[in-house]
């Protein structure tokens, strides 16, 4: 019984490094010194899956994203149901990642729920230009909103943004962003920060399946993308770029081919909305 006992210790422990293995490999890397979105370069966007075997998705995956939202591939539905965003106020802290500066919540700030399942929101970053594309249009920028399950599965809510009034959370964060723009490897607290003041202005959002953006591209990721393509003034988008220290004005990863996948166009019936 004692033998049976240490066994199963084993075996539960075991269980518990490989999950945790697994999870880490698939999350995005917090350090993006290794690779670079300049298409001449060995380590650009379409050499990642050679730079670590577990980066190989990158190259061999059939869900990757970003992709182009055409609307000869849209399908309009409504039963999607509005996107509900049960956030609250948390400590947050910005990272420079290398190629791009990430908001991270500590402690929780809320989260969202997808066909039953709750996605805890852990991170935000930016990408300039938009990733996505809309009918082959790309916009000045996109901030992602990474969500994680229990059980280690990712939602992204994605927002793009074209030169015009500025953004009121970016008017929040301006000064820390500035501030982070002379360190390097730096983690700044920059308090208490409400993430619904991530403005969406709609509530029509794409839906499909895809992948993370950055190495390691794991796959079956939850996109969500706001119709509504918001403003910032061309003083923040810069200073988004600026604040990182890769010398590269952009860090968007080109559009991936769709692949005959199902993207949706949530639609309310409600004629007022």
């Amino acid at each position: 019984m004692e033998t049976l006992t240490r066994t199963n210790k084993i075996l539960f422990f075991s269980f518990l490094f490989l999950t945790s293995a697994l999870l880490a490999r698939s999350h995005e890397v917090d350090d993006e010194s290794e690779f670079t979105y300049d298409e001449e370069s060995e380590k650009g966007p379409s050499h990642w899956g050679e730079i670590h075997s577990e980066w190989s998705m990158c190259n061999s995956g059939k869900l990757q994203s970003p992709i182009d939202l055409l609307n000869e591939r849209v399908e309009i539905v409504s039963h999607l149901g509005r996107l509900h965003r049960s956030y609250k106020p948390s400590n947050s802290t910005l990272l420079n990642r290398g190629h791009d500066m990430m908001l991270r919540w500590e402690g929780g700030a809320g989260h969202i729920k997808i066909n039953g399942t709750q996605y805890q929101l852990n991170q935000a970053h930016w990408h300039s230009p938009s990733e996505h594309t809309i009918n082959g249009r790309r916009f000045d920028l996109e901030v992602h909103l990474v969500h994680e399950s229990n059980d280690g599965k990712t939602a992204v809510v994605g927002i793009m943004y074209k030169i015009g009034r500025a953004d009121s959370f970016l008017s929040m964060i301006e000064d820390d962003l500035k501030a982070l723009a002379h360190t390097k490897g730096v983690e700044r607290n920059i308090g208490v920060i409400d993430p619904k003041q991530v403005k969406l202005g709609s509530r029509k959002y794409y839906r499909y399946i895809g992948s993370l953006t950055v190495p390691p591209c794991t796959q079956d990721v939850v996109w969500t993308i706001v119709r509504k393509v918001r403003t910032v003034t061309r003083e923040q988008m810069k200073l988004i770029r600026e604040a990182v220290h890769d010398e590269s004005e952009t860090n968007s990863r080109p559009v991936q081919a769709a692949n005959k996948r199902s993207i949706r166009l949530y639609r309310p019936n409600d004629p007022k909305e």
